[in-house]
């Protein structure tokens, strides 16, 4: 089965921490571009950061940029996004998809509140 998996999201502090994972099944992971994208409440659709098949370049919105670190683990067929210097504004429901767009594959989404 062609499944995203998103998990590790929750409610956190500001200037918290949180590290999503997204674990890929059903195709060759290794062979994909990823990206990771967030929809806040009554927003649009916003990418947030995606990295090359081999993980050896990634990009990020200037939203996020020096606080969000995008990794894979091709053995793991899983990807990552290490969340730090939370901020209100990143509330939102953070969603793993294959492909630089979020339009083909893309998991059910894993929710992310930054709140004191």
């Amino acid at each position: 089965q062609v499944q995203l998996v998103e998990s590790g999201g929750g409610l956190v502090q500001p200037g918290g921490s949180l590290r999503l994972s997204c674990a890929a099944s059903g195709f060759t992971f290794s062979s994909n571009v990823m990206s990771w994208h967030r929809q806040a409440p009554g927003k649009g659709l916003e990418w947030v950061s995606d990295i090359t098949n081999g993980g050896g370049r990634t990009n990020y919105a200037d939203s996020v940029k020096g606080r969000f670190t995008i990794s894979r683990d091709n053995a793991k067929n899983t990807l990552y996004l290490q969340m730090n210097s939370l901020k209100p504004e990143d509330t939102a429901v953070y969603y793993c998809a294959r492909g630089f767009g979020a339009t083909g594959l893309r998991g059910q989404g894993t929710q992310v509140t930054v709140s004191s």
